[in-house]
């Protein structure tokens, strides 16, 4: 009898294809030490990827850290592999089946991508972008980054994602950036505007013309007091209207 002998398969990737996940790590940011969420979307054909930082892992960071990989890499990836985060998925059905978001199924309608999701519990399912969360944990974000906004660390995270691209992997011939033109050309065409990337929450200004959003109070003019009013929450702005008018625009609390 032949003894078994412990095989292994390479994987392979075809171009065009995208992982997503979040990370988090420590720095400083304008002199006060907080916790960096950091957004990574990976193209494993080539290992090329794209890092960005926020306050929190929220949803509006999880759209807006799509719309700047996007732009970043200058198209739609075809398909992005996530795990069950619940920005994304609302309920997995007894089939496996996946209930998406509301907010999720919106940026999905607008750049036309499919969606895969791993199995629970199974990092290695989308192994590619779990490593590209360590390596930017390692390389850009051990010793804690000081920079005095997330402005300034996240177009300091855009530079070194671009050199990266310089490097040649282990196991391959050709450059990081080399092999990304294979993906670059597989990727979907940009839509003409990106996805209003923020969370809506439709609610009444009170009597003194205060707008709760997350505990926090935003002032509106006094004329739309007891007004319906709507609040759109971006990373870092509170935008309230009425209507159509755009009725105060505040620095987010």
């Amino acid at each position: 009898m032949t003894p078994l002998t412990e095989v292994f398969v390479p994987l392979s990737h075809a171009p065009g294809h995208a992982q997503v996940d979040f990370g988090e790590s420590l720095g400083v940011i304008g002199g006060v030490e907080c916790k960096l969420h950091y957004f990574a979307m990976a193209l494993p054909h080539s290992d090329a990827f794209f890092i960005k930082a926020y306050p929190a892992e929220t949803t509006e960071a999880f759209c807006d850290g799509h719309n700047a990989a996007f732009a970043f890499f200058g198209g739609v990836p075809q398909s992005i592999l996530y795990d069950n985060t619940t920005i994304a998925v609302a309920k997995i059905c007894g089939d496996g089946k996946r209930e998406r978001t509301r907010t999720f199924a919106e940026l999905q309608s607008h750049y036309l991508f499919d969606d895969r999701f791993g199995r629970p519990g199974k990092g290695n399912d989308k192994g590619n972008v779990e490593g590209v969360i360590g390596y930017g944990r390692r390389n850009f974000l051990v010793p804690a980054p000081r920079f005095d906004s997330f402005d300034e660390l996240n177009a300091w995270l855009e530079e070194r994602c671009l050199k990266r691209q310089d490097d040649t992997v282990r196991g391959h011939a050709e450059s990081i950036g080399d092999r990304l033109m294979r993906d670059l050309d597989a990727l979907m065409v940009m839509p003409p505007t990106q996805y209003d990337a923020c969370e809506k929450v439709s609610t009444r200004a009170t009597s003194i013309s205060m707008v709760r959003y997350r505990n926090n109070d935003y002032s509106v003019p006094v004329a739309y007091a007891h007004h319906e009013v709507q609040v759109r929450a971006y990373v870092h702005d509170v935008v309230i209207g009425c209507g159509t008018a755009v009725i105060a625009r505040h620095s987010r609390s």
